[in-house]
């Protein structure tokens, strides 16, 4: 329960670089202060809201921000979670130079990545970070050399990823088991996929979809924790029940006596 440095100003604080925390870029003093660095190009990283016209004029190349999508397909604030939740084949980081707009601005260079079957929050966000901090450096170059271009997004295939809201991370039995096992790896770290059992809510860390069927939330088989979706079902593998510890779905079911019919809600 304590503030805890990110990975970005440790080491700042650790090579003596000068650290500035303004409570908003909107202030006039703020504005001032980033304009009177003289600096020739403003790099912004998962930042999460738009910056006022001051700040994008400050640096002499203006500001060129890494955006965890292949825009324009999810422009805001959660493209990783809406690719993994959409089902997407393939994602990616776009480096782009910022304006007015929700991630708008035109497009120096993209990177693809595939979206493999495992893969959830944790593990894309790692390879896109990875992947736009090598794509990044690229693009300071071009800017160093002056033989930077840029494309203008368009308008076609735009989409938006808006934040994710708690009341989404519940799993709803109606929907597809598809949609669902999407859905646990998507939230997979943070904020964690939920489910409620006799009034509790628990967090669901990995599942599977199998070609079970029955009323959608009833446990159609206790020995393997397979429940019943709107189409197909889920076989929970991996839980935590609140205040508990994360434990396999074998464990759960030694402690608990969960029959066929029994009912998440």
């Amino acid at each position: 329960m304590r503030s805890a440095p990110s990975p970005v100003k440790k080491l700042a604080l650790d090579r003596a670089l000068e650290i500035y925390q303004p409570e908003s870029l909107r202030l006039p003093e703020a504005q001032a202060r980033l304009s009177a660095v003289g600096a020739d190009v403003m790099v912004v990283a998962a930042y999460g809201l738009l910056l006022p016209i001051p700040v994008l004029q400050a640096a002499r190349y203006g500001a060129i921000n890494i955006h965890a999508s292949l825009l324009p397909r999810w422009r805001g604030a959660a493209p990783i979670q809406r690719a993994l939740l959409a089902g997407d084949a393939e994602t990616g980081v776009s480096i782009m130079q910022m304006d007015e707009g929700l991630d708008t601005g035109p497009v120096f260079a993209e990177h693809a990545i595939p979206i493999g079957a495992q893969d959830d929050f944790g593990s894309l966000h790692d390879k896109l970070a990875e992947a736009g901090a090598k794509l990044l450096l690229e693009v300071l170059a071009t800017v160093e050399r002056g033989t930077e271009h840029t494309a203008a997004q368009t308008q076609e295939g735009a989409t938006y990823a808006a934040k994710i809201d708690k009341s989404e991370t519940w799993l709803r039995w109606h929907e597809n088991a598809e949609v669902l096992e999407r859905a646990v790896r998507a939230f997979r770290p943070a904020p964690g996929a939920l489910a409620r059992y006799h009034g509790e809510p628990m967090k669901i860390w990995r599942a599977r979809t199998t070609s079970g069927s029955g009323v959608p939330g009833t446990v159609i088989d206790g020995q393997t924790l397979e429940v019943a979706c709107g189409h197909g079902a889920l076989a929970i593998e991996e839980l935590q029940p609140a205040g508990g510890r994360r434990m396999t779905a074998a464990e759960f079911i030694r402690g608990h006596r969960i029959g066929n019919g029994a009912r998440f809600e």
